[in-house]
């Protein structure tokens, strides 16, 4: 299925910042909690089921994209605000998407 450029429009990609990283026990999937800062759009929380491929302190600070206006959506015991980006590879593994350069937080992807 194609998907047109009024398609990609609908979805608002935008540049957050990982200011805190929680442990996530209760997930089917090794996975941390993120709290998410986007500058002026303020601050949501994100479940990344990344846990085998980054610690707490590979995250914190890093620079994210993340899909911004889905519904949020209930992971066992958490409300998950917003999809955090990452290609996932052959073998399973998923390498988070993010800048490479500094970017203004709440930047949209475009």
């Amino acid at each position: 299925m194609q998907a047109t450029l009024d398609d990609f429009k609908k979805i608002e990609m935008r540049i957050g910042r990982i200011v805190a990283v929680d442990d996530f026990a209760e997930a089917r999937n090794p996975s941390w909690k993120l709290t998410i800062d986007f500058g002026p759009y303020g601050t949501k929380r994100s479940s990344a089921a990344v846990r085998p491929w980054y610690t707490k302190s590979d995250l914190l600070g890093r620079l994210v994209v993340c899909v911004t206006n889905f519904p949020p959506r209930r992971i066992a015991t958490f409300e998950s605000e917003v999809l955090t980006l990452g290609a996932l590879e052959k073998d399973g593994k998923v390498v988070l998407l993010r800048p490479d350069a500094d970017a203004e937080l709440g930047s949209p992807i475009a």
